[in-house]
């Protein structure tokens, strides 16, 4: 072996060792990554079996929130149906949804109203008796006894109509101007869940006997604001006698004055003649002239209202006609437009000024007329549309201008009319200043 070869060898064995070394650090660095590759494997995994809990706990959760969102909506559908069904009581509610009522019958008296009333009830009683009220369908047997099954359809049917009809004389009994529709949908709504419930049974209201139901709801209640309307009229026409009665005995009180003052004047005038026939100076017979003739035109003056208390007591349609407002009780250009027959009508005022209005009534204007009706009527018709109670027709007040008034009565009246145009109203306006001065 020469030189060269053990040389060549020496190399190889070299080589073979630097080989040896670097596979040792390959297989190092091998060994490296399968750890880092089996720690992130377990990560891997570990994030893995993470993900599959949370999609777990994600789907139980929409699966919560499906439930929920189902028993919302159902609750919801229920809180509508339920709303459907109850009678609203707060009366704020009411007056924000209630409609103009439109009658239905228009009978001139409440006796009409009742005696229809009367008879409608009447019509349901003649259903029931003749079992057409509610009917069954379907012919049942228990224990196959016909007799058995025709016995617990009457029970039921009884039960149903006490039901129907008892939830009916809760809503005719409490039918109100703001409610009246609401309570009909009420009774519907009763009827179309007392036939629901018993359709197992083949049993059902008759349309018909709703319907009488309806109507005794529309006459019940009208025939309740008739009532109110009648004794309105009658409160009217008591105070119209009261009023008559007033006239009547003021007329009397004052002849029987005018007659004591006529009488004076008549004695005194008797006297002052005698003087006259006595030996008298003529300086004493010059004044006793002159009294004498003052003393007539006292008894003229009494002999003219003697005769316009005659002509006031004869003449029915003579008075004044007043324009009368009260701005801190109404506010401004709100004037009520009404009519005495009293020979003093200040006193009819004050009688207005009474408990029922916080502050005086101010006059604008009081018009004697030969025919106070007359002209009371042709203002009350020409501010029709502008009266401020638009239901009850004989609440005298209008929303108008003053200028306004003055119009309709010239071409109402043909005599000069004073006005005061601007109200005193001293207690409001002293009142107002009041409150100004408390608020400093």
């Amino acid at each position: 072996m020469g030189i060269l070869d053990i040389f060549r060898i020496k190399k190889f064995k070299t080589e073979i060792s630097e080989l040896i070394t670097e596979k040792e650090k390959l297989i190092d660095k091998v060994e490296t990554y399968e750890s880092v590759i089996n720690v992130e494997e377990r990560e891997a995994i570990t994030i893995k079996d993470l993900l599959n809990k949370l999609r777990i706990k994600q789907a139980n959760q929409e699966e919560t929130i499906r439930v929920l969102a189902n028993d919302i909506l159902a609750k919801q559908l229920k809180v509508a149906e339920l709303k459907k069904e109850v009678i609203v009581l707060e009366d704020e509610l009411l007056y924000q949804e209630f409609g103009v009522y439109t009658p239905i019958y228009k009978f001139a008296k409440s006796e009409d109203y009742k005696d229809k009333l009367s008879q409608i009830r009447q019509k349901q009683k003649d259903m029931i008796k003749n079992k057409t009220a509610a009917t069954c369908t379907t012919s049942w047997t228990v224990n196959g006894s016909m007799r058995e099954g025709n016995k617990m359809t009457n029970h039921i049917i009884k039960q149903v109509l006490r039901g129907f009809n008892s939830e009916c004389d809760s809503f005719v009994e409490n039918a109100k101007f703001n409610n009246f529709y609401s309570l009909k949908e009420r009774i519907e709504k009763s009827f179309y869940t007392w036939n629901r419930l018993n359709e197992v049974n083949a049993i059902s209201i008759s349309r018909y006997y709703l319907k009488l139901k309806i109507d005794e709801l529309h006459l019940a209640y009208e025939y309740a604001q008739k009532k109110q309307e009648e004794k309105e009229i009658l409160r009217q026409e008591r105070e119209i006698l009261r009023e008559q009665a007033k006239v009547a005995k003021e007329i009397e009180e004052k002849r029987k004055e005018l007659l004591k003052e006529q009488n004076h004047y008549n004695n005194a005038l008797s006297r002052l003649e005698e003087q006259l026939t006595a030996n008298i100076t003529e300086e004493r017979k010059k004044v006793i002239e002159d009294k004498i003739e003052e003393v007539k035109q006292h008894l003229v003056d009494v002999d003219v209202a003697l005769k316009d208390v005659d002509y006031r007591e004869a003449n029915q349609r003579a008075g004044y006609v007043y324009i009368i407002s009260n701005i801190g009780a109404f506010g401004e250009n709100i004037y009520k437009i009404g009519m005495t027959r009293r020979l003093e009508p200040l006193d009819r005022i004050d009688e207005l000024s009474g408990a029922s209005v916080p502050f005086k009534y101010d006059v604008h204007a009081l018009i004697f007329s030969d025919d106070a009706p007359g002209l009371e009527t042709a203002l009350h018709k020409a501010f029709e549309k502008q009266k401020v109670n638009k239901v009850n027709n004989r609440k005298e007040f209008f929303n108008v201008s003053l200028e306004e008034i003055k119009k309709v009565v010239s071409e109402n009246h043909d005599k000069t009319v004073e006005y005061i145009d601007s109200p005193s109203a001293q207690q409001y306006r002293e009142t107002e200043m009041i409150k100004k001065q408390n608020q400093v």
